[in-house]
């Protein structure tokens, strides 16, 4: 209800008592959706600090106003030194206009997802703040005020459709006469009730109270109130600071409850696969019985054998080793109790990881908890900076050098640039993760991040490449060849500029670019 023409009306009343006679000295803004006025009358400062954001359009005068030194910029410069003879409202319109000498004045459109502030003279708009507005350099003055039918005989015939005729109500001010049974009345009730609602309309006090989940300023007696207040310059104003603490607050929140909220997930994808990858391990000791079956078979084998069957001591089924021919039984047999000894290493690890993504899930968890309750920002600011999820840390978290894309539970990242390709090849990979790049054109270095103990799937290695494609020099092609080999084969040479590599090994496969 404060951009409300019932409000404004009041205020521009309440500015007009305030401000006539001030002189404009200063009109800037330092940031895109926000000017600042400061007025002077020689003895003291009044400021007018116009927030014109989609999500919050509010007028307000703070008592002091520090302008930043950088980032800000001087508007409307023809308003400056020039003092204000009257403030007034256009009648049943949410606009606000200061009059100056000169013929000179400011319209304050509070119109929501639209508010902007216009200058014009003589009545015609000569600039706008908002120039994403351009319609608004159009405004024709004198049409903005607009004229209601009040009278009983209007009401009865329009009684079935009044939100239209009276389209000065908000939401908030026909849900007050709701409440007071206005749906389930009779015509001559309803008029009474509107009568009644228009009468404090009238000599209103302030409201800020707790209105279906949000903060709110209201003219009539709504949901849980906060705060009654009797000046409209001192309650919009402390409306205004709450409504911005707690949508900074309930932001900062939902940012934290968001990052934990994935880790938590994240964990417990990891903790889902590991563990199924653990078990896979656990149950395959075929290493260790081939080593087992050649050391027990070795008066049969010798140098020079490419593959052996054997009969296994358990299933008592025939098994197919395969061996390296310049090796002797016993140096075969030495290799695959050395891979089932890394396996176990393996196994041994992943269980270390295991335990270890609990813990931080169980972190994750408690810190959700702790940060849900936090009911104010230097609580939450605390909480967050004790569970190592400092606010003001994450907001100088760098950006991630590449885009990742997900395919078959496979996780693949893509260059952004030059510089950020050689980040994600030097500084974002793993020796065994698979590397793709269009053949002989510029374009994004792609990583598909392996899986310990599995191979890439065709697929996977298809969906990357047609991603190397898309994001190069070939993506407006019908077929583009790309190379890829694992990360190890590939190497930056000193002195070469960003981006460029040697790769050794490399494969080539022809795929349509494309981005899904």
């Amino acid at each position: 209800m404060h951009l409300n023409y019932y409000f404004l009306r009041q205020l521009s009343a309440a500015l007009h008592e305030r401000i006539c006679g001030f002189t404009i000295v200063s009109c800037f803004s330092q940031s895109k959706d926000e000017l600042i006025l400061e007025l002077n009358d020689t003895h003291q400062s009044f400021f007018i600090r116009a927030n014109l954001s989609a999500s919050f359009s509010v007028l307000s005068f703070p008592e002091k106003f520090q302008r930043a030194k950088k980032n800000s910029i001087d508007l409307f410069e023809e308003i400056i030194l020039k003092k204000v003879i009257n403030v007034k409202s256009f009648l049943n319109e949410r606009s606000l206009g200061v009059e100056l000498e000169s013929g000179l004045s400011l319209i304050f459109k509070m119109h929501g997802n639209f508010a902007n502030v216009l200058m014009a003279k003589e009545n015609k708009v000569t600039a706008i703040f908002k120039n994403q507005l351009p319609a608004d350099i159009d405004t024709d003055l004198c049409q903005l005020a607009r004229p209601i039918d009040f009278g009983y005989d209007h009401f009865l015939k329009n009684h079935t459709q009044l939100k239209s005729v009276y389209f000065t109500f908000s939401q908030s001010m026909w849900a007050y006469v709701d409440n007071q049974g206005f749906a389930r009345s009779e015509p001559t009730q309803k008029w009474n009730l509107l009568q009644a609602m228009r009468s404090r309309l009238e000599k209103p006090d302030y409201y800020i109270t707790q209105f279906k989940g949000q903060l709110t300023f209201s003219l009539l007696p709504l949901g849980e109130i906060k705060q009654t207040l009797t000046d409209p310059i001192e309650a919009i104003t402390l409306f205004a600071q709450q409504r911005i603490y707690d949508r900074q607050l309930q932001q900062e929140k939902s940012d934290l409850l968001y990052r934990l909220r994935t880790k938590i997930k994240n964990t417990e994808v990891y903790q889902i696969k590991t563990k199924a990858m653990l078990a896979e391990l656990a149950a395959d000791h075929h290493l260790q019985r081939w080593a087992d079956l050649i050391m027990a078979h070795l008066h049969t084998l010798t140098v020079g054998m490419e593959k052996v069957v054997l009969t296994d001591f358990y299933t008592q089924e025939p098994v197919e080793i395969k061996l390296k021919k310049e090796l002797n039984p016993q140096q075969n047999a030495k290799i695959f109790y050395r891979k089932a000894k890394n396996r176990q290493l393996e196994i041994n690890k992943l269980n270390e990881s295991v335990i270890k993504k609990e813990a931080e899930r169980e972190a994750a968890q408690a810190a959700y908890a702790a940060i849900e309750s936090c009911a104010d920002l230097k609580t939450l600011r605390t909480t967050a900076s004790h569970w190592g999820l400092d606010t003001k840390q994450s907001e100088k978290r760098e950006p991630l050098p590449y885009r990742e894309f997900e395919w078959n539970g496979y996780k693949i990242r893509v260059g952004k640039n030059a510089q950020t390709n050689d980040q994600l090849t030097l500084k974002y990979s793993h020796k065994d993760d698979l590397w793709l790049h269009a053949k002989d054109v510029a374009g994004s270095h792609v990583l598909v991040k392996h899986q310990a103990g599995k191979k890439f799937p065709k697929e996977v290695i298809e969906y990357a490449a047609s991603l190397a494609a898309f994001y190069s020099k070939r993506k407006n092609e019908t077929l583009c060849p790309v190379a890829f080999t694992h990360k190890k084969y590939v190497r930056k040479r000193k002195g070469d500029p960003a981006g460029a590599v040697v790769v050794e090994r490399e494969e080539v496969i022809l795929v349509e670019p494309k981005k899904n």
